[in-house]
This record gives structure tokens, sequence and C-alpha cells, in this order.
């Protein structure tokens, strides 16, 4: 056999490990889900049966149904849309001015603004809560909406991707021409900037949507009254002190996963251009 024989069927044999490894995590992550997905429609007696089945014997809806009877399940969805939907345009829109400024402009202090904005975001949650919370209290932001949503305002992160995306995809020469054809510094930003700026924008409305939806900590220590309650802490509702009711608690989870899917798969291709776009350049 040749060395060039050897080295293809080398070459092929890596490749089938490698497709064979991820099809295997593939199947390790989506388990979970599945397991989800059908305890959703199995009835209260059969979640707990042993040995454990995957598929219900008899599926049913009305776990469906006992969860918006049981509990005030559509205030929590609209909670969590609400909190979200605030939170993602309020982030897309300070990125996208905070990445022009810093990619596009020059003033006494910007790299080291720049340098302590990156730093916030290696900042746990938990190192700065106490405070917060108390600064909630002092203005009286407890149980309300405004209080939740504050922390979700502002990521750091995404002013970080759109410098990176702005500075690396908008030429200064197109800018500098706006300005000649008479174009305001505003008008770039919306003209230009904000069309260019597709991609990144998708993919960090993605990373905004889902770290508003899926907040749990914050939520939990801010609203002491049921009304307020977002999607995460509803689930809890499921929980008793010596049981759970495993079957209502998957119905909501099902409930509360479908809206992240649902923009992932349509949003999906804005983060793959996203993080090509943002490697190329420093």
């Amino acid at each position: 056999m040749s060395k060039m024989t050897k080295d293809h069927s080398l070459g092929f044999l890596q490749r089938v490990l490698k497709h064979l490894a991820l099809i295997i995590g593939s199947i390790i992550m989506v388990i979970p889900f599945v397991w989800m997905f059908t305890t959703a429609f199995k009835p209260e007696v059969e979640v707990l049966i042993w040995p454990p089945k995957l598929l219900p014997k008899a599926p049913t809806y009305q776990n469906f149904i006992d969860l918006f009877r049981q509990a005030p399940f559509f205030r929590y969805f609209m909670n969590s849309v609400l909190i979200s939907g605030i939170s993602t345009i309020s982030i897309l829109m300070i990125s996208l001015v905070g990445g022009f400024i810093f990619s596009k402009y020059r003033f006494p202090g910007k790299n080291f603004l720049f340098t302590v904005l990156i730093v916030t975001a290696i900042v746990p949650f938990e190192s700065y809560v106490i405070p917060l919370y108390t600064t909630m209290v002092k203005w009286g932001w407890i149980n309300t909406y405004r209080g939740i949503i504050a922390p979700y305002l502002v990521m750091s992160f995404g002013i970080f991707l759109l410098r990176q995306h702005i500075g690396s995809t908008i030429s200064d020469e197109l800018m500098d021409a706006a300005r000649i054809d008479g174009c305001s510094e505003f008008g770039i930003l919306t003209r230009i900037v904000l069309p260019l700026s597709k991609s990144s924008g998708g993919a960090l409305g993605i990373f905004a949507f889902t770290q508003a939806w899926i907040a749990f900590m914050w939520p939990l220590l801010l609203a002491n009254k049921k009304e307020m309650f977002n999607m995460e802490i509803g689930l809890t509702m499921f929980q008793y002190r010596f049981s759970t009711n495993y079957s209502l608690l998957m119905a909501g989870s099902v409930i509360s996963v479908v809206p992240m899917i649902i923009i992932f798969v349509v949003l999906r291709r804005q983060i793959i251009e996203s993080i090509s776009l943002t490697g190329l350049k420093g």
C-alpha cells in the first residue's frame, strides 16, 4: 500500500471518528429535551414508574390544561415576554450606539473606558447583587417591573460585539463619503451602521433575549408577589414541600423552552455570521 493511500485512509478514519464523536455528543445533549417533551404528555402515575419509559403509554394534553388552571401561568409567560422584550430592545440600542462610538470616534480616555467596560463583563453577578438589591430598596423598586428589568438593560459583551463588528466591516471612507454628502452622525448611524450590523445585531438579540428569559435569581429577590413572577420562578409553583408534580413541571418547561428554540432556529444564521465576521480583525 502506497504512502498516499495510507494517508488517505488515515484521514478518512479521523473524519469518521470526529463525526461519530459529534453525533454521540449531540445525542447526549438532546436526550434531556426529548425526555422533558415526552414527560409533558405523561399522566402523573407514569412519570415515576420503574423502569422508566421514554414514551408515554397513554399520552394526554391534560397537563397543559392543568398548568394554566392551577397557576396564573399565562401571567408568568407575559411577564417573561415583557422583561425579555424590553431588555433585548435596550441592549440592542445601547450596544449599537456604544459599539459605533468606541469603534469610529477618538476621545480622551477611550481605551481606558473600554477596558473598564470589558472588565465588568467578567465580574460575577453574585458579587454585587447585595448592593444592587439595597439600591432597589432605596428607590422603592421592589415588586416592580422596572426593578426586575434594570440589571438587564445593558450588556457589556454586546457593546464589545458591535464594536468589533462595526470596526471590521464598516470602513471610515464610507462614513466620510456620507459626511461629504451632508449626512449627519445620526444619519450615518441609522442609514449605514444599522443596516450593515444586522448579523451581529441578530446574534446579540438572541443572547440578550435568552439572558433575560432564563433569569431566576434576580427576579426571585425582587418579586415577592406571585403576579410579578416570570416563567422560571413560576415553574417552582409545582415543586411542593415534600413532592414535585413532574408532569406539570415538564409541561411548563416545554412552554418555557419553545420561544428560545424558535428564536434560535429563525436567527441561527446571524450567530454564525457574527462570530465569523467578528474574528476577522482584532
